[in-house]
């Protein structure tokens, strides 16, 4: 996968998971990247690292990606840099189980903030930029959790549905105007974002776990090769499968066993 691109991709949520390994595969590949996270202690020493390692040129950005005119501003920002985009990797999520009821509505209202109108808000801005140049790629992050509702996972999943969905009508749309939009859906991953959700590891979950090495390949080759979406591993490849062939009633139901116990 080593190259010599020096093109530049922005990785949200770069700090940690998905992103800092989008960050560490891109860079090896010899890409300029912009960092974008909360945390700008560990983006700095992500940055760091990757500099020494690969020598790739790297910004780090600061930003709240939750508020929409920070989005706009580091669009902004970009531009009065010189610094063109060539990938965006939307990678960025909050995600949270338990009964939706229960959940405070200013966790829920968040997740649909970050999940839903901010990688709405990076989409289109970054999209009309490379519009413009009649080249660019765009991965949006979405999940496995995408092709159905699952008890206790309700917000999340039909956040990770939208996002799904905009990528597959954004593939089409933008294609003609020389932009890929490709959609990644993993499954259960070894990210640490299981942790921040509050989310319980059943046996089952356990078993399939993917590390985020892997998931990320498949990611890049599959923005690569201008495909509308990509689901990693044959155990999730096989769950979707599953759920295009059964009724609802029987697919929601071993989901919601598999991923709550």
């Amino acid at each position: 996968m080593n190259t010599t691109d020096k093109s530049w991709v922005l990785i949200t949520g770069a700090s940690s998971g998905f992103g800092e390994e989008f960050a560490r595969q891109y860079a090896a590949q010899g890409h300029s990247l912009v960092l974008v996270a909360r945390r700008l202690d560990r983006l700095e020493k992500i940055a760091e690292t990757l500099r020494e390692l690969y020598s790739v040129e790297i910004v780090v950005e600061q930003v709240d990606l939750s508020d929409i005119a920070a989005i706009k501003q580091l669009h902004q920002r970009m531009g009065e840099r010189g610094i063109a985009i060539d990938i965006l990797i939307n990678n960025a999520g909050h995600g949270l189980q338990g009964p939706f009821v229960d959940a405070p509505l200013e966790a829920v209202l968040s997740m649909v903030q970050l999940d839903i109108a901010s990688l709405t808000a990076l989409t289109h801005l970054f999209a009309q930029t490379m519009r413009a140049r009649k080249r660019g790629k765009i991965l949006l992050v979405a999940s496995l959790l995408a092709y159905q509702g699952v008890e206790n996972f309700a917000v999340y999943s039909a956040a990770k549905a939208y996002v799904l969905r905009l990528a597959e009508a954004l593939h089409r749309e933008l294609k003609r105007e020389g932009v890929t939009v490709t959609a990644l859906c993993p499954g259960m991953s070894d990210t640490g974002f299981a942790a921040a959700a509050q989310q319980r590891i059943t046996t089952m979950l356990k078993l399939v776990m993917m590390k985020p090495a892997p998931i990320v390949r498949a990611g890049i080759r599959a923005l690569r090769a201008g495909r509308m979406s990509v689901v990693p591993g044959w155990t999730n490849k096989a769950i979707v499968v599953f759920t295009w062939a059964t009724p609802r009633w029987l697919h929601q139901s071993i989901m919601s066993q598999t991923m709550n116990g």
